[in-house]
């Protein structure tokens, strides 16, 4: 089995961590890749296989390997988005940040999970992607998104209107700090925190968020996904923020937007003692009540 390792810099509180992932792949008998500049940050600290390789793009990948595996939190694994594309690789994370939706195994089960990796113990959860367009091209080929797509006010301008359509038809005319298109799989991610619904993964919609609406009965709206979504802005300020995941530009306020559904997936990796609905428990402490403690 070929697997890729991904991962930023971080503090050296978790560096044990890191060393039990090498230790647990090359007991497997595994074959690693490290992704160059990940590589060059653990090379000194860690002690590595001593047949592991590196790749630094996306098309280094493409024949190499058989898994992504990420190292660090849901947005380290965000960040691999842009090596796998539509390659269908899977991804898979383990959890070095905090909350962790995307990536899913617990720092403390490294062994057990990388077994059952190397036994295919595990499902496919493919996840849809938003795709980004624009008339000056921004974020080149790597316009698509498998959280959300944000447009948002800058941090010294005053908020922002935003026209919505849909296929053409208009939905509404958001006064608000900016607006948030977020996939199921983004439900949980900053969308929820604007008071967005939790969209189960296999639902075939987008949820359209709006953060910090003038209009208190402005309201997150879901919408199918095969529609085709256009926002039109305007603003005191000439300039405003689009985000796709972690990647944000400024942009004009004369740019037209539109977002649709991609046409591949992301394939997540989920083992076989892993749900999603416990996932949401888990994390989300449902259930958990201290009156009863």
């Amino acid at each position: 089995m070929r697997i890729a390792i991904y991962g930023r810099d971080f503090n050296d509180s978790v560096l044990p961590f890191v060393q039990e992932v090498f230790d647990a792949l090359a007991k497997q008998q595994v074959t690693v890749l490290v992704y160059l500049k990940f590589y060059n940050f653990i090379k000194a600290k860690v002690k590595l296989p001593a047949n592991i390789t590196t790749f630094s793009t996306h098309a280094e990948l493409l024949t190499e390997v058989d898994v992504l595996l990420s190292l660090g939190g849901d947005g380290t694994l965000l960040d691999t988005l842009s090596l796998i594309r539509d390659s269908q690789i899977p991804v898979i994370g383990i959890n070095f940040g905090r909350l962790g939706f995307l990536a899913s195994i617990n720092k403390n089960e490294i062994n057990t999970a990388i077994e059952a990796l190397v036994k295919g113990a595990y499902s496919l959860d493919k996840r849809s992607i938003l795709n980004f367009e624009s008339q000056n091209s921004l974020f080149g080929d790597e316009n698509f998104a498998l959280n959300d797509i944000t447009i948002h006010r800058r941090d010294n301008s005053a908020m922002i209107m935003i026209h919505a359509y849909m296929n053409g038809e208009f939905i509404n005319s958001y006064w608000a700090d900016g607006l948030i298109i977020a996939t199921p799989t983004g439900s949980t991610a900053y969308s929820l925190s604007c008071g967005g619904p939790i969209i189960l993964p296999n639902a075939q919609n987008f949820v359209i968020t709006p953060i910090a609406p003038h209009n208190l009965n402005v309201r997150p709206i879901i919408v199918p996904d095969d529609v085709k979504l256009t926002f039109e802005i305007e603003a005191r300020s000439t300039k405003f923020l689009v985000s796709c995941d972690s990647r944000t530009e400024t942009v004009d306020r004369s740019v037209k937007i539109n977002i649709n559904k991609a046409n591949f997936n992301v394939n997540l990796l989920r083992l076989n003692n892993e749900s999603y609905l416990t996932t949401l428990r888990n994390k989300l402490l449902w259930g958990i009540d201290t009156r009863n403690y």
